[in-house]
């Protein structure tokens, strides 16, 4: 789609609009925080009041609602649209003319149920076992919400560590015997800190991802634990979630590890869920959309859909999810390997 001058000799990809809308509120969002500062507040207030917002399994809801909205929202683009099926392309049913190439095996929603119990029972069995620790919350907050005893005055937190990094099991009681709860900050986050931590944070996952991606591929036994992932016929949304409980697991470890390691705010955790989700399905969709997220963002640092379907192809490249700056540092190195090898 193109959007055309009065005088018809310029054409503006339509590319450029959301560009426009995305830059604009980056570029706010960082230098003057104070445009953002009231909305911010408001939701904030209205977050720390929910009790729904407060329950420790908030995290796994939010993310199995986003996966069940944006998923089928991709399964149906790509049932409707085979001109924008990028495995399609150039094989001999496209070009037998073929009004519609056949859409490859998928699993209605009802019979996919086992499959979500799969992805949340581990994540609720932590939720409901795991004390929950956020940036700018007190550590006497932390310790009530995980059914400890207040620590006496002037002594120290007692058996609670306030690091994000060292998981706290709940104190299980009569009283309390589940973690139902979490302690979050009285204070929202600035746009400025809210995008930095969710900038950093993808950059984060996306390192540990790759890392652990090559080892999915090149170390026998973890091969053969992820090679359900690339038995397809075509690429299509559905392949996002074909992976085993372990890999599961780590996705979701490292996603937090990423948020943890830099002290997130709890509100950019419950913005980067929907972003993750979101690019998690489209790299995995199939589809060469106009306005997919690679030809949003500027010098071919996203990775996109047509990139990670090569790479189902092949199993070679492109092991970072969602960016290009690793897989670029993997191919100079064995370039370097290949020359000095000559």
């Amino acid at each position: 789609m193109t959007f055309l001058a009065k005088d018809s000799q310029f054409r503006i990809p339509s590319v450029w609009i959301p560009r426009i809308f995305l830059y604009s509120f980056v570029f706010t969002g960082l230098i003057v925080p104070s445009v953002y500062e009231s909305f911010l507040s408001k939701l904030w207030t209205v977050l720390f009041n929910s009790r729904l917002y407060r329950f420790s399994g908030f995290e796994t809801l939010e993310t199995v609602l986003c996966y069940i909205i944006i998923e089928p929202f991709y399964t149906y683009k790509f049932g409707q649209n085979p001109d924008l099926r990028i495995d399609v392309r150039g094989s001999k049913q496209k070009a037998s003319g073929s009004e519609r190439p056949k859409i490859p095996k998928m699993r209605r929603p009802s019979k996919r149920m086992g499959e979500m119990f799969i992805y949340i029972a581990p994540l609720l069995m932590m939720d409901f076992t795991m004390i929950k620790k956020f940036a700018g919350v007190p550590v006497a907050d932390i310790r009530q919400s995980g059914g400890y005893s207040l620590p006496p005055v002037n002594s120290s937190s007692g058996d609670i560590s306030s690091s994000f990094l060292l998981p706290t099991v709940h104190n299980f009681t009569l009283n309390s015997p589940l973690q139902l709860t979490r302690a979050l900050p009285t204070e929202p986050p600035s746009s400025r800190r809210l995008l930095l931590e969710l900038m950093t944070s993808f950059f984060i996952y996306d390192a540990l991802f790759f890392f652990i991606h090559i080892a999915f591929h090149r170390i026998k036994f973890l091969a053969r634990i992820h090679m359900p992932h690339h038995t397809h016929t075509e690429m299509h949304p559905q392949v996002t979630n074909k992976l085993s409980v372990a890999e599961r697991l780590s996705l979701v470890l490292f996603a937090n590890f990423a948020l943890n390691i830099i002290g997130s705010h709890v509100l950019t955790r419950s913005a980067f869920v929907p972003l993750f989700i979101y690019l998690l399905v489209e790299v995995h969709s199939g589809l060469d959309l106009e306005w997919s997220y690679d030809k949003l963002i500027p010098f071919g640092w996203g990775a996109g859909s047509r990139v990670h379907a090569a790479h189902h192809r092949t199993g070679e490249g492109a092991f970072a999810p969602f960016f290009t700056w690793w897989d670029t540092g993997l191919e100079w190195i064995d370039d370097r390997q290949e020359t000095k090898s000559r």
